[in-house]
């Protein structure tokens, strides 16, 4: 294997961390797969609790973007804007339960390391310097 190669697939997991890297991308996801996998605009900005509309705008478009989701205009009154999976955005349905799974397995851990981590921080404020 050429030293090129190599360094085109740390490119391209550098890249698929940078998608899923915000929480909003895996919300609106999991928020379409729920919804049999496409949703209009508007449900989703409701479903989604705590997201803006500029904020859900920029994760659908880069989902778009990556090929995740298609945007499709629906001829309703008032018009409405509907974002579906594509086969790829499909494709990671496995890939993402596994990682619910998980979370779901090691919740009660994670809990716990936080709490250990925050009483620390109480009874001991580090300075701002890491």
């Amino acid at each position: 294997m050429n030293d090129h190669a190599a360094d085109r697939r740390a490119v391209d997991g550098d890249m698929m961390f940078e998608l899923f890297s915000d929480k909003w991308t895996l919300l609106v996801l999991r928020r379409i797969y729920l919804d049999g996998g496409a949703a209009r605009f508007n449900a989703l900005k409701r479903q989604i609790a705590g997201i803006s509309q500029k904020t859900l705008t920029q994760s659908l478009r880069r989902l778009e973007r990556n090929g995740l989701v298609s945007r499709h205009l629906v001829d309703t009154a008032p018009p409405g804007v509907e974002y579906s999976l594509t086969a790829l955005g499909n494709s990671l349905k496995l890939p993402l339960s596994v990682l619910r799974d998980w979370s779901e397995s090691n919740a009660h851990a994670i809990h716990h390391a936080q709490q250990i981590f925050d009483q620390k921080q109480t009874k001991s404020p580090r300075s701002m310097v890491a």
